[in-house]
């Protein structure tokens, strides 16, 4: 791809930043990969201001839940910086800029509402603009906010660089656990909706070169198609070979014996193991448990949220109607159809077989297990 657009900009970018390019950050701000024209157009879009951000967030211009939490965090950057440029004097009462921060964050976490990583990450930057704060009593100079802003960039390179170190030790996990066969996966779950790499497809990845002889379903992941455009997409430009079915194939080829295994990410994982992903990553659950067939979730350890018990307590997205009543911007129902579009489901956590995290593999009993290797800070 032409990446021309970017001229002499200088990026922001940890070591290990994946060859498939989600995003580019620069001084002028972030260039987001618009993933609702792939695989058709590999097109970038600038955002120079939170509103942007946040935008391209609710419509799915960048998705993913740890992707959504690096690139919170990156506007967060972006429109701190912002606002110390409009600033006219020299010298702020500290109450002001705790309110910016504030309106920040409460712009950036109210983007989407089921991936944790999105307040995770955010969380972080705030910490990070609390903690300064507390050395000044009612005043601070532009010139030590300035240093804030600093801080600020430097954890979100930070976040940004633990996701890939986190998708790589994944990977290193799960390439083991793995049986050999025909592997499913749902949605998207590789560099473009991480950091980098990837957590269920940096399994993949991984275990491909381990053993280039499995075979490969991509599910298209209705109504958003994250399968068939962009992890089909993803796999092309890997070179690895995939198939691509339709969602509702998955059973009766499980059925013929052709999936060994399933995986699969995840946007929010409960405190007992319960797991918000995808819709359609239930009824998957449901099916490879009645074929015994593994299944299993692949997630960074900012994924987890041990402040809720049960499955039940996650908040789910409802999306726009239009996603399911058109395919491209073509109509594909009656004019006066009604949908019910619901963005992410719930499976249980018996229905997991395994929970493979950066900080090891989790296994049943998921209530006790978790805990142990997911701490609270």
């Amino acid at each position: 791809m032409n990446f021309s657009f970017l001229k002499k900009e200088i990026l922001k970018e940890p070591a290990k930043a994946d060859s498939i390019k989600a995003w580019f950050w620069t001084e002028k701000g972030l260039y987001l990969l618009d993933q609702r024209k792939l695989p058709l157009e590999e097109k970038y879009i600038f955002c120079d201001n939170l509103n942007k951000i946040r935008t391209a967030i609710k419509e799915m211009v960048i998705r993913g839940a740890p992707a959504i939490g690096i690139c919170s965090a990156i506007g967060f950057v972006i429109e701190f910086k912002n606002f110390l440029s409009s600033l006219k004097s020299e010298e702020i009462l500290i109450h002001k800029v705790e309110e910016e921060i504030g309106k920040i964050s409460n712009l950036l976490v109210t983007a989407r509402p089921t991936a944790i990583n999105l307040s995770w990450a955010v969380s972080r930057m705030r910490k990070i603009s609390l903690n300064f704060f507390e050395k000044f009593k009612e005043k601070i100079k532009k010139a030590e906010l300035k240093k804030l802003e600093e801080l600020l960039e430097k954890e979100a390179l930070k976040i940004w660089e633990e996701d890939i170190e986190a998708n790589l030790a994944i990977a290193d996990y799960g390439k083991d656990i793995l049986p050999e066969g025909g592997i499913l996966t749902h949605c998207n779950t590789g560099a473009l909706a991480t950091g980098g790499y990837g957590t269920a497809l940096g399994i993949i990845r991984k275990f491909y070169e381990k053993n280039k002889k499995i075979k490969i379903f991509v599910d298209e992941t209705r109504p958003f198609l994250q399968g068939a455009r962009l992890t089909a997409w993803e796999l092309y430009k890997l070179k690895i070979p995939y198939t691509l079915i339709t969602d509702n194939s998955a059973g009766f080829l499980m059925k013929k014996g052709e999936i060994s295994s399933v995986i699969v990410g995840a946007d929010r994982i409960a405190k007992n193991g319960d797991t918000a992903n995808k819709i359609g990553t239930y009824s998957l659950a449901v099916l490879a448990n009645f074929h015994n067939i593994p299944f299993f979730v692949a997630a960074p350890s900012s994924t987890f949220d041990l402040s809720i018990e049960k499955g039940e307590k996650i908040p789910i997205e409802i999306r726009p109607p239009k996603e399911i009543l058109t395919c491209y911007k073509s109509k594909i129902s009656p004019s006066k159809a009604k949908a019910y579009n619901i963005a992410f489901d719930i499976t249980p956590n018996e229905l997991i077989s395994a929970i493979i995290t950066e900080r090891g593999i989790i296994y049943p009993p998921y209530e006790k297990n978790i805990p142990k290797i997911i701490k609270t800070s």
